[in-house]
């Protein structure tokens, strides 16, 4: 008790807070999660995990032995732990399969962890073996000498034939990205993994340091639906079998459907035409189609009318997508709209605070032209955009008037490319030219 409050006091606190409550906690594993529950992101790394946040619309799950939330946090994927790998959908997941920091009673790391998980991981093994036969797997930052890799691998080939086009397909379908410090090569060789007395097996493998290349790969990848579209049927066909008050159609015509909460439609090309994320939901995952680089979904802009009175941050979009019809029109439609809002601010609220914070604690401007202020703020420049997209990327109500209209002035300040006497003069004279 002495040391209670000395070098590792926070430890001790959540751990008698814990045995207040009668939770028998590991100090070493609180002490664990601790450490890895804030992660600093290197500056130097920004541009690369960039390029990693545009693969997760190809990715389904993902598998990882690591305990902190780097992944969940980057993907926005539902992180599974213990049992709950086996309870839910797979698409848009992190299978967290020696546990996380946000639960520290899971977390695996002693032996006796680890004699525990043996005997308990039949089930998650069994799991873990169905994605791995049906889907590619890539393995980065993994050693593949590891006992659980090995007895996964080792059970997909017990029950293959060695030499089987199912074989080589399973084969095909595993990717070994080998960290070789500064190396930018990306071929892909051969590689062979000693099953210790089973059998050899080959997988596909790359030495390099050169990731940001091979996310860029995966980014570009344009298949025909993506993980989370996947994910999005398999949870109404699972509300479907699960029965309740659901209703359930079965059609080849749209258009004798009623409006409903949740439709599977079953049917032919030809019958079914469904466009889906309007330009409402487009402003509303902003940042998420920009993260993404997600340049499929920007085709649709091509089949919505986006009318004058309307507020649409197409500079951004238009640096992913250069196939936006009618790019000109809008990006004069969207000067327009951010000249007249800028001309409507109240001269109570042109301030010039170069932080939100600062806005926002300013009591001289009222609760309803704070957002005016900072309208104001970062069309004159005066307010860091990275402070903009902050407050944007935190804001509740994606679908409220004020999140548009500032959406569209960062839009505008981050994408256009014109110079900046240029831009000014966009907001005077009311000319611009794209």
């Amino acid at each position: 008790m002495a040391d209670k409050n000395g070098h590792f006091k926070v430890v001790n606190d959540i751990f008698y807070s814990n045995m207040n409550n009668e939770i028998n906690l590991s100090r070493f594993k609180i002490y664990i999660s601790n450490i890895l529950s804030t992660i600093e992101l290197k500056e130097e790394m920004r541009e690369e995990i960039a390029e990693l946040k545009k693969i997760r619309k190809n990715i389904s799950s993902v598998i990882t032995t690591n305990y902190d939330k780097f992944i969940e946090e980057i993907f926005e994927f539902n992180p599974l732990i213990g049992n709950n790998i086996l309870l839910s959908n797979p698409y848009g997941s992190v299978y967290k399969i020696h546990g996380c920091v946000s639960d520290i009673n899971k977390i695996i790391i002693t032996s006796e962890d680890y004699e525990t998980f043996l005997k308990k991981y039949e089930l998650i093994r069994a799991q873990l073996l169905s994605l791995f036969i049906h889907n590619p797997i890539i393995f980065i930052g993994y050693n593949l000498a590891d006992e659980n890799i090995k007895n996964i691998l080792k059970t997909i080939f017990t029950y293959i034939e060695p030499n089987s086009d199912d074989a080589e397909k399973i084969r095909k379908n595993f990717l070994l990205v080998e960290y070789e410090p500064g190396s930018d090569c990306v071929d892909i060789s051969d590689h062979d993994i000693d099953m210790e007395g089973f059998s050899t097996i080959r997988i596909n493998k790359i030495k390099t340091d050169n990731y940001k290349a091979i996310y860029a790969s995966l980014s570009d990848l344009h298949l025909p639906i993506s993980a989370m579209d996947v994910r999005k049927v398999q949870d109404i066909f699972k509300e479907i079998c699960s029965g309740g008050e659901i209703k359930v159609n079965i059609t080849e015509d749209l258009e004798s459907l009623k409006n409903s909460d949740r439709i599977l439609v079953i049917g032919s090309a030809k019958t079914i035409k469904y466009e889906y994320h309007n330009s409402s939901e487009m402003m509303a995952n902003y940042f998420k189609i920009i993260d993404e680089a997600n340049s499929q979904i920007l085709m649709l802009i091509n089949k919505h009318k986006i009318s004058k009175q309307q507020f649409f941050p197409v500079f951004g979009f238009s640096t992913i997508n250069n196939e936006i019809k009618e790019i000109d029109q809008l990006k004069r439609q969207q000067i327009e709209k951010l000249k007249t809002t800028k001309y409507s601010i109240k001269p109570s609220s042109k301030t010039k605070h170069s932080t939100i914070e600062l806005i926002e604690a300013d009591k001289s401007i009222s609760n309803s032209n704070k957002n005016d202020a900072i309208m104001w703020s970062l069309l004159e420049g005066i307010i860091e955009l990275d402070d903009i997209e902050f407050y944007l990327r935190k804001y509740s109500k994606k679908d409220d008037t004020n999140y548009r209209k500032l959406l569209c002035a960062y839009d505008f300040k981050k994408y256009d490319t014109s110079p900046d006497e240029v831009q000014q003069t966009s907001f005077t004279s009311g000319e611009y030219n794209a």
